[in-house]
């Protein structure tokens, strides 16, 4: 599947996440050597959406050592890699994720890094009914997000590449965006309560749910692990509970999970809670295998969602 040529009229997608992707190897307890797999929020979010049968593109810079095999493998999941654009003097972004005995928390360090994507890497044309800006490691400009903002009805954005800094040996420790202005562009807002609050510099979730509204964005959206996540529409506030998975296994990409499930149901104006069960669904079932691999069903996730939904929101 390619895109159409420049001035032909472009196959609309439903959803397309926009960054990295990179290559993760992840650490998790009682094993020595790491599981090394495809990674990025564009990965998890694009599989989560291709799953509930969205018609799905992803938008990517990576290096030469990126192997083909990630390619055909998403190619095979019925996601359009056309925008896959292969930096051939350049790496591919690389992630160590290590993970504590409970699986509560990790640590990250940056073990490589691709370069950021630019203007000219678009496709032209694209047009999508959800663009997801997905950066991982500083990738998304804000002249990138300014230009696909017009290729889309709906623009999302997880932030948390670009409020990662990194010293010299890859460690990570969270700043301001360095462009605010990215925020003006979006009508989603999902990020983890850590990323919200460098964002913002304040520590309450509600003053720092209300400043990212301020800027004229719709729904805001902010995960909380286990504890389920925090839905903001228009300054609304919903408490929307964790769906219980049946083992934890590999907690990485539960969050872009939670958003590719989300925004396939929101293109379809589904209503704005079911959406966000959706959401809690999909991301309940990534987390049962390692890495982006495990995603139920189009009919399992639902299934998960409606229990959800008619035992902890509807009342």
């Amino acid at each position: 599947m390619q895109y159409p040529r420049p001035g032909a009229s472009p196959q609309v997608f439903d959803v397309v996440p926009v960054g990295h992707l990179c290559i993760d190897s992840i650490i998790l307890p009682q094993r020595q050597t790491p599981f090394v797999v495809l990674g990025g929020s564009a990965t998890y979010a694009s599989l989560a959406a291709r799953r509930l049968e969205a018609r799905v593109a992803i938008v990517s810079k990576v290096g030469a050592d990126f192997p083909e095999a990630y390619r055909w493998w998403l190619n095979q999941e019925g996601i359009n890699t056309s925008g896959l654009a292969k930096a051939e003097n350049a790496q591919t972004t690389r992630y160590e994720l290590k993970y504590n005995d409970d699986l509560s928390d990790r640590t990250l360090l940056l073990k490589g890094k691709a370069p950021p994507l630019a203007v000219e890497d678009l496709p032209n044309p694209l047009k999508a009914m959800a663009i997801h800006l997905a950066p991982i490691a500083g990738e998304v400009p804000y002249e990138v997000a300014e230009q696909l903002r017009k290729s889309a009805d709906v623009l999302s954005f997880d932030p948390q590449g670009l409020v990662r800094r990194f010293d010299e040996n890859g460690n990570i420790t969270h700043d301001a965006l360095p462009d605010a202005r990215i925020l003006d562009l979006i009508n989603i807002y999902k990020s983890s309560k850590v990323e919200v609050e460098a964002i913002t510099g304040l520590t309450e979730l509600n003053q720092a749910i209300k400043a990212i509204h301020d800027h004229g964005t719709k729904i805001v959206i902010v995960t909380l692990g286990s504890e389920g996540a925090v839905l903001s529409v228009e300054g609304t506030r919903y408490d929307v509970p964790a769906c219980k998975p049946e083992k934890l296994v590999d907690p990485t990409g539960a969050g872009d999970a939670f958003i590719g499930g989300f925004l396939r149901e929101y293109v379809n104006d589904e209503n704005i809670l079911r959406c966000a069960c959706v959401g809690a669904a999909t991301a309940s079932f990534v987390v049962e295998g390692v890495g982006p691999t495990s995603f139920g069903d189009k009919t399992q996730v639902y299934q998960r969602a409606r229990e959800l939904y008619e035992k902890e929101i509807k009342q």
